[in-house]
């Protein structure tokens, strides 16, 4: 059965601070917890008793600071070998992890949600009555209230800006028909993203819109009034979302090509398409990513990105783990296949939400077999930070995960692959995304450094509260396959 992992750790008081399950976002089916997953667990628990002991601490405070992660990287390690940049000292010395991590990096997040938690979770679990001290920080006046929706804005701060070393993000959604019935729509997502703004006092947060092709030629009107009215920066779509007659292709002349000429006409240059992840409520066929050589010749001066990397995720059984070329990741290796055959095509760019949180910590090897083909292809230039949090939590050990991943000497010297040197991480971190949106990071970062979030960052970090969890949907085992989720979505 399905159930939210952040409703299962209520009452756990230790959490590892990388995930051990993958938790879906609704968009795909989650598996169950791996072998390997529960080996990293069991070195993990290991690791920090000794640690914490000698450090005089409860296991429970260790694996909330960065001698905790530094542990579950090395846990990483010692199950799928040296693909993470780890030392043993950092797991007893603080000032070791400072002096090497974090580094200054422009984080952008290119995917990220704010998400429906259970008001119960806040009134009666410890995380939820920490949130209200959090509140209390944010807020210059006012008590906390009872709005649901309220607690989940800010919640979405505390992960994303307080918990996690993100300086920029972009707020997403997913479509329906109807937007009342949506419980993120484009009003929604304007609003998340003014809300953040004005209590940071800065531009932190920039928001997509929705478009859906498949509902016809009234999508154009709609698509004025988001650029107009809310002030959107990118398109989100949904190519295998049968919300019209039917699922439709990004190179369909007749139901997509007036959507761009519009996109065009307003002034927008980025295109963001879910590709991938088709298990669950989309149209599994039209989650394929191969509409989209056709729809970047055609379209030259648009952005298109590809929102998972077109990867098919670990959905169902992945017999794909176990079976064929172990370099091959599916979906977004057919899409690199495509774009080696078509060199000239440099408008097709690949985002690493929830692919990369579920690669790193379940398939590292796999995770670099993705960056170092991507590279080879595209170039390092075009790849995109996404996160896909909060359902996965806050996004920092994603971004601990990529600071400390390295391509081995194996991998280099038989494929070719690049190195992951600082300068191409930096790229991906954000300056790519950065480009694209047409910020100047420089400037971007000397807004932020003195906006009300960095200061109020630096009292938080005095007696942080990282909850260590997700907010997504794992699968329970208990005897039976995974149907729906237990609770809303």
């Amino acid at each position: 059965m399905w159930v939210r992992q952040c409703e299962l750790d209520a009452n756990v008081e230790e959490r590892p601070p990388i995930p051990m399950r993958i938790a879906s976002n609704e968009e795909f089916v989650p598996p169950p917890q791996s072998d390997e997953q529960k080996q990293v667990e069991l070195r993990l628990w290991a690791l920090a008793e000794r640690a914490a002991t000698r450090l005089n601490m409860s296991r429970r405070d260790f694996l909330r600071t960065g001698c905790g992660m530094a542990a579950a990287m090395l846990a990483l390690n010692q199950v799928y070998g040296p693909y993470y940049e780890v030392q043993a000292d950092e797991l007893e010395d603080m000032g070791k992890v400072r002096e090497r991590w974090p580094k200054e990096q422009f984080i952008f997040d290119v995917q990220t949600h704010h998400v429906d938690v259970n008001k119960n979770w806040y009134n009666d679990t410890p995380d939820g009555k920490k949130f209200a001290e959090f509140f209390k920080l944010i807020r210059i006046e006012g008590d906390l209230d009872d709005s649901l929706n309220r607690l989940n804005l800010d919640h979405y701060v505390k992960e994303i800006f307080f918990d996690s070393d993100t300086v920029m993000a972009v707020i997403s959604g997913v479509p329906t028909r109807e937007w009342n019935k949506n419980p993120l729509p484009p009003d929604q997502m304007a609003a998340t993203r003014d809300h953040v703004n004005r209590l940071a006092g800065s531009e932190r947060v920039l928001a997509h819109g929705l478009v859906r092709p498949n509902l016809g030629s009234s999508e154009l009107d709609e698509m004025e009034r988001q650029v107009k009215v809310l002030g959107i920066r990118a398109w989100k779509m949904y190519t295998g979302a049968e919300i019209g007659e039917e699922a439709w292709w990004m190179d369909d002349e007749k139901v997509a090509y007036p959507c761009w000429e519009k996109t065009k006409a307003l002034g927008i240059k980025n295109c963001c398409v879910h590709k991938g992840l088709p298990l669950g409520l989309f149209n599994e066929e039209h989650c394929r990513p191969k509409d989209l050589v056709k729809a970047a010749r055609d379209w030259p001066d648009l952005n298109f990105i590809v929102y998972h990397s077109a990867f098919v995720g670990f959905g169902g059984d992945a017999k794909w783990m176990k079976e064929g070329d172990p370099q091959y990741i599916p979906w977004t290796s057919d899409l690199l296949k495509d774009l080696k055959a078509n060199p000239n095509i440099k408008n097709i760019y690949f985002e690493l939400g929830s692919t990369f949180n579920q690669l790193s910590a379940f398939a590292p090897e796999k995770c670099l077999h993705m960056l170092g083909q991507m590279i080879q292809v595209s170039g390092a230039d075009h790849i995109l930070w996404g996160t896909d949090s909060i359902w996965g939590g806050s996004p920092q050990s994603q971004i601990e995960r990529l600071r400390r991943l390295k391509m081995t000497d194996e991998l280099r010297d038989k494929f070719g692959y690049s190195d992951l040197t600082p300068e191409i991480k930096n790229q991906i971190f954000g300056l790519n995304a950065a480009k694209l949106f047409e910020l100047d990071p420089n400037a971007q970062r000397k807004a932020i450094e003195h906006d009300r979030f960095s200061q109020l960052r630096k009292e938080y970090d005095r007696n942080p509260s990282p909850t260590n969890t997700q907010y997504g949907w794992i699968w329970v085992e208990d005897g039976s396959e995974p149907t729906t989720p237990i609770g809303p979505g």
